[in-house]
């Protein structure tokens, strides 16, 4: 059960090592192969080919119309952990632990403490975010299945 419908976390069980899960969600480039959510569809130009703290990129999404988004890695721990911050505030984080058969990744979406939540209810990601980590997470785990 959710604690808040802005603080969302689901996890799956990967078969690879962290650090070939890390080296995945650590290049924007590949992030469009495992969004779940449809909305994301490639990297801007000029994206950092392995992120870092601290890195700007920028994303093409599409929700209803095409826009596009920036984010600032805010937290970085090779193998362990990356999260980023869109423009508004809310995070992105992955964190992985190394598990029996591969790695227990953890995908958290944080809204908790940004402004006007009212307006992600309202677009209803308080309804599909849950639902796109899952789809998200079902890919990241369909993208190492037969790898080792």
């Amino acid at each position: 059960m959710e604690q808040s419908p802005f603080f969302v976390t689901r996890q799956r069980l990967v078969n690879a090592p962290p650090s070939a899960v890390f080296d995945l969600l650590a290049d924007p480039t590949q992030h469009a192969l495992i969004d779940g959510s449809g909305t994301v569809k490639a990297s801007r130009d000029a994206v950092p080919q392995r992120l870092a703290l601290g890195s700007e990129f920028g994303m093409d999404m599409r929700l209803g119309v095409p826009y596009r988004i920036q984010n600032t890695v805010v937290e970085f721990e090779e193998d362990r952990r990356i999260a980023w911050r869109h423009f508004s505030g809310h995070r992105w984080r992955y964190e992985l632990a190394e598990a029996p058969g591969g790695t227990l990744v953890s995908e958290t979406w944080d809204a908790s403490r940004i402004k006007h939540q009212w307006i992600l209810r309202l677009m209803g990601f308080t309804r599909s975010t849950p639902g796109n980590i899952e789809r998200t997470l079902d890919r990241l785990a369909a993208h190492f299945q037969g790898v080792h």
